[in-house]
């Protein structure tokens, strides 16, 4: 009988866990049901054994001279790409500075592994095509936990599959295009570890990290000024100062 008592409440306890998705229903997240496995295979799996391992080898045996010069070149070789976007977003000048940057850095920053462009006050203007199309008013469609790739959402998933066939990156080998990646999801990797308590401590981590997903991305669509939400025009002030 206690067995059964056991079992019973074991079963009762999986099932509300499988429903958690069901009851926490997001409109942005229409395909939670998926992309909660996703996440987990992602965190538990290639995280656990692959990326976060070789972030701290990486941090470990790498100065930060070095480190600087790799994000360095992997920034300036998308300079043309961002140059684009900015363009398409009616940001001539933002446009400007991206080529001037990938100009200068690639000449006297040799090939980008020191960015001359900033010294001399020419900062990085980060511009994709997934914001391009969110400026020409394209909504994000839904949120997607992609394998080994990470948080994203129909629209930018989409952006970056034409940012990638933008040269110069088009004109890289396959096996450069790999290093590339690596190098940038290595130390994409590496800039989190102070983030990890964060969201090790959040009640749902998978939605801890959606939230922040989405506020990185109305960040960056607005060139870091959101938009603030208005109050209802019911809300009484009054209300707080009486609590």
């Amino acid at each position: 009988m206690y067995k059964k008592i056991v079992g019973a409440a074991l079963a009762f306890m999986l099932v509300g866990c499988a429903q958690v998705p069901e009851v926490k229903q997001d409109p942005r997240d229409p395909l939670q049901s998926m992309n909660r496995p996703i996440y987990d295979f992602n965190m538990d799996v290639l995280d656990a054994y692959i990326l976060r391992p070789a972030a701290k080898g990486y941090v470990a045996i790498t100065p930060t001279p070095v480190r600087s010069s790799i994000v360095n070149f992997t920034t300036n070789i998308a300079a043309p790409t961002d140059a684009i976007n900015a363009a398409l977003q009616g940001k001539p000048g933002d446009a400007g500075i991206n080529v001037a940057r990938f100009l200068i850095n690639s000449t006297v920053g040799v090939l980008g592994l020191f960015d001359v462009a900033k010294e001399i006050g020419l900062e990085h203007k980060d511009e994709d095509f997934g914001q391009t199309l969110g400026v020409w008013g394209v909504g994000d469609g839904a949120y997607l936990m992609l394998p080994a790739m990470g948080p994203s959402t129909v629209r930018n998933t989409a952006g970056d599959l034409v940012d990638n066939l933008v040269l110069p990156e088009i004109a890289l080998t396959t096996p450069q295009t790999l290093i590339v990646f690596a190098l940038r999801a290595v130390e994409a990797r590496a800039s989190l570890m102070s983030q990890e308590k964060l969201l090790n401590e959040s009640l749902d981590p998978y939605t801890f990290l959606k939230d922040v997903y989405f506020q990185r991305q109305l960040y960056e669509l607005h060139d870091g000024n959101p938009p603030m939400e208005e109050e209802p025009e019911d809300f009484d002030d009054d209300f707080l100062e009486n609590l």
